[in-house]
């Protein structure tokens, strides 16, 4: 290549070097031209704001209530001996035995001496007796003197009207004296109820006919 050729190449270079170097020293003028417009931001460091804690406190009154005051504890009282019950008195039943009903008496008139050519005489009446209770083959159970009685002091003797039929059972029972104590009346009444009688008879026929029992209940002091 010629002299001539070469010329323009290098001041073409060199001219963009130049422009080069001149961009970089304006950009950099500019820099310190507008620097100082320019705000500064600092970044502050950002605490979180204090937690505000509350705390529940129980408000204890200066005066405090002065615990109840304990009572004494009793001392124990000594349990009393228990005195044995002496035995109850044993009661006694007796079992009184009435005599029994006198037999029906009739009076017969006296009959003149007639003729033997008379009418005969006419028979009286067949004599009757009365029930009977006392006899041993009956085995009568006694009465039970009741305990409540027993314990109050209770005594007395009943006298009871029964009514015996013919086959010797009672068929009705009532009080003709009380003992004064409903309890040793109604303790009578029960135990005659089921006795046997011997029943009342008019001859050879058993009747029916009405008694007394007496029932005497006494304790044995």
């Amino acid at each position: 290549m010629s002299a001539g050729a070469r010329l323009p190449q290098l001041k073409t270079s060199e001219w963009r070097h130049s422009a080069r170097y001149f961009l970089i020293a304006l950009v950099l003028h500019g820099l310190i031209l507008f620097y100082p417009l320019t705000p500064s931001i600092d970044l502050l460091e950002t605490t979180p704001p204090a937690s505000v804690q509350v705390k529940l406190t129980e408000h204890i009154s200066a005066t405090r209530t002065a615990p109840p005051a304990i009572a004494p504890k009793p001392s124990p009282t000594p349990t009393p001996q228990r005195e044995k019950p002496s035995p109850s008195p044993q009661p006694v039943l007796a079992l009184a035995v009435e005599p029994t009903s006198p037999p029906v008496t009739f009076t017969v008139p006296a009959v003149p001496t007639v003729p033997a050519a008379s009418t005969p005489l006419t028979a009286g009446p067949a004599p009757t007796s009365a029930p009977r209770f006392d006899a041993a083959y009956l085995h009568n159970p006694l009465p039970e003197y009741p305990l409540l009685s027993r314990r109050m002091g209770e005594e007395g003797r009943v006298l009871l009207r029964v009514r015996v039929m013919p086959d010797g059972l009672p068929a009705s029972i009532e009080i003709e004296k009380t003992s004064t104590f409903e309890r040793l009346d109604n303790a009578a009444r029960r135990v005659v109820s089921r006795w046997h009688f011997v029943p009342a008879k008019r001859g050879d026929e058993t009747i029916e006919a009405s008694v007394i029992v007496p029932i005497v209940f006494k304790l044995d002091n």
